[in-house]
């Protein structure tokens, strides 16, 4: 009898603790799916994009990168003696695809979104990818910074016609003239600065409009599909690498194999490498969270933030004329900002801000059916 009992108390005992084991495994099977469901799902991932760099931790980003690579681009070209910008891109898209397969091989590189985008769509970004920055790294080293700059200003009209003729997205008059005050404000900041060479200026010229197409298909993909900015390069760097390899031999000069590749030499072209994919990652995160005229409007303000620098901590003397279109651009990014912050409130009531949008783009310019066709930021 005592047996009895006491093989029914460790019956009990063995129950109670399967059932706590079984409990326990629950929990971490949640938990394994809510982390997943943050760090690999498209959707999570997105998410975790949108709250952790909005748009001012994503222009902030783009923007100390920006500045960093123009120089160090700069130097390498010059001062290193290393005379092929498109194989330096070339190097830096290779970097940047072996930093993102470290990612994907530690399960940290977000997955794609199940209604991925068309073939064609990604094959055209890869393309206009691999044209932009190429094309900007020869400008680059055939033109002055000042000269490389002003280029910019034509991106931006660019932009919102190829918007207005893809997407129907209108721009508010007074953001037109905003704008037209920035561009105005940085070709007379930059005017003092103008030496390009014919074949450099060509090169400036062609690179405007893939420019233009490689901003908004970014801004468009992320905002509407889910894209989130690491996954959307890691389809796409296959596709700019195949491009890059193509253009090689009709933009670079011979003998890049046989250039000087010592310690110092090689270091500065990886750590160029390295803001480049810091740059491609910037830039993609600031597309997201704004949009191309906003990005655009970035690089010219780093314009003058650059020129203005020069003046007040090296003493650089640009010229009266060119420190006061820095300051006249500068308003105009101002009153741009402050119309795109008062246009985002009058928009946005609080039972919408309550609610998670597609996009934040979307919310801030009142598109509620998720068409890529209204005002932009």
């Amino acid at each position: 009898m005592l047996n009895f009992f006491v093989r029914r108390d460790a019956r009990k005992i063995l129950k109670r603790k399967d059932s706590d084991a079984g409990e326990r495994g629950k929990a971490l099977e949640d938990l394994r799916s809510s982390l997943f469901n943050v760090f690999r799902s498209p959707e999570g991932a997105k998410r975790q994009q949108q709250q952790l760099c909005g748009p001012a931790t994503a222009l902030t980003f783009n923007f100390v990168v920006a500045v960093g690579i123009i120089f160090m681009n700069k130097l390498v070209l010059k001062v290193v003696g290393f005379q092929f910008p498109i194989f330096l891109t070339f190097i830096h898209y290779v970097v940047s695809w072996l930093l993102m397969a470290i990612l994907k091989s530690l399960s940290i590189l977000p997955a794609s979104p199940s209604k991925s985008a068309r073939i064609s769509t990604l094959f055209t970004l890869g393309f206009v990818m691999a044209l932009s920055t190429g094309l900007a790294n020869v400008s680059l080293k055939y033109n002055s910074v000042g000269f490389y700059q002003m280029s910019k200003i034509a991106v931006t009209p660019s932009i919102v016609l190829a918007e207005f003729v893809l997407y129907n997205k209108r721009v508010s008059f007074s953001k037109v003239l905003t704008l037209a005050v920035v561009s105005f404000g940085v070709a007379v900041a930059t005017v003092t600065d103008l030496q390009f060479h014919l074949f450099g200026a060509c090169i400036a010229l062609a690179w405007i409009i893939p420019s233009a197409i490689n901003k908004i298909l970014w801004s468009s993909l992320q905002q509407q599909e889910n894209w989130t900015a690491l996954a959307l390069m890691w389809k796409t760097t296959p596709v700019t690498l195949f491009f890059l390899v193509a253009l090689i031999p009709w933009l670079d000069p011979p003998g890049a194999l046989s250039f000087n590749w010592s310690f110092n030499n090689t270091s500065a072209i990886l750590m160029s490498a390295i803001l480049g994919f810091l740059l491609q990652w910037s830039g993609a995160l600031a597309l997201g969270a704004t949009s191309a005229v906003t990005h655009v409007v970035l690089g010219q303000f780093k314009t003058c933030v650059i020129l203005l620098g020069n003046y007040y901590l090296f003493s650089s003397n640009p010229g009266k004329t060119s420190i006061c279109g820095a300051f006249t651009a500068i308003a105009g990014m101002s009153i741009y900002t402050y119309l795109n912050l008062r246009q985002q409130s009058s928009r946005t009531s609080p039972r919408q801000a309550s609610t998670l949008p597609k996009s934040k783009l979307s919310k801030e310019n009142g598109n509620h059916d998720g068409n890529y066709g209204a005002e932009s930021v």
